[in-house]
């Protein structure tokens, strides 16, 4: 079973339900286009220091098809990328990139349909000097991420599941949803109305 392509029929709701919140990237880094679809890849870990994105701009011909790249940036004053690198990202057939900071040509990364999980845009870029080593541990949206660890991301959110977990958390997810598949609202809401109703009366709520 390729475990990458099942962890994209999960949703990050799911994801998060089962991981908790320290997997789950804070909410400025959103999609930078709307209706982006469902990518779930094995990160593929960036450094970038301030005002600079040299090791991105080194990482798109690097990066195995289908990863996701992970960046950790500097700031937000300064672009990591554009619309050419995004395009040879997109033709190498990686699957999106996710970042703490910030890209510039959004109407031709939109046009061409490159999934990119941002802080926002900025026509400033940035400079090519900095040496980093690829790969290595990154913290992004407050998340650690480490190099192959699962990345799922859509306009719910983005969950990183860590590498070593990633069989049990897909067997864990796979069976929430085939639970969920199974219960009508009606038992939803029976079951949520006397689990609400219990806490209210052990915490002495009168109405």
């Amino acid at each position: 079973m390729n475990d990458v392509t099942e962890f994209k029929n999960i949703s990050p709701t799911t994801l998060a339900d089962l991981l908790g919140r320290e997997q789950v990237m804070d909410i400025g880094i959103r999609p930078l286009w709307p209706s982006i679809p469902r990518v779930a890849g094995p990160a593929f870990t960036v450094r970038c220091p301030p005002g600079d994105n040299l090791m991105l701009h080194a990482a798109i011909h690097r990066a195995e098809p289908g990863s996701v790249i992970v960046v950790e940036a500097g700031d937000v004053d300064y672009a990591l990328a554009g619309g050419n690198v995004c395009a040879v990202a997109q033709r190498r057939g990686i699957a999106a990139f996710v970042t703490d900071g910030v890209i510039r040509d959004l109407a031709e990364v939109r046009e061409m349909g490159f999934p990119v999980f941002a802080r926002g845009v900025i026509p400033v870029p940035g400079t090519k000097k900095a040496i980093e080593p690829l790969n290595g541990p990154v913290r992004c949206g407050g998340v650690n991420v480490d190099a192959g660890d699962i990345v799922v991301a859509d306009e719910e959110g983005i969950v990183v599941t860590p590498r070593a977990r990633r069989e049990q958390v897909l067997l864990d997810a796979l069976k929430k949803l085939a639970e969920e598949a199974g219960e009508s609202l009606d038992v939803w809401e029976e079951a949520h109305r006397a689990r609400i109703d219990k806490i209210l009366a052990e915490g002495g709520f009168e109405g």
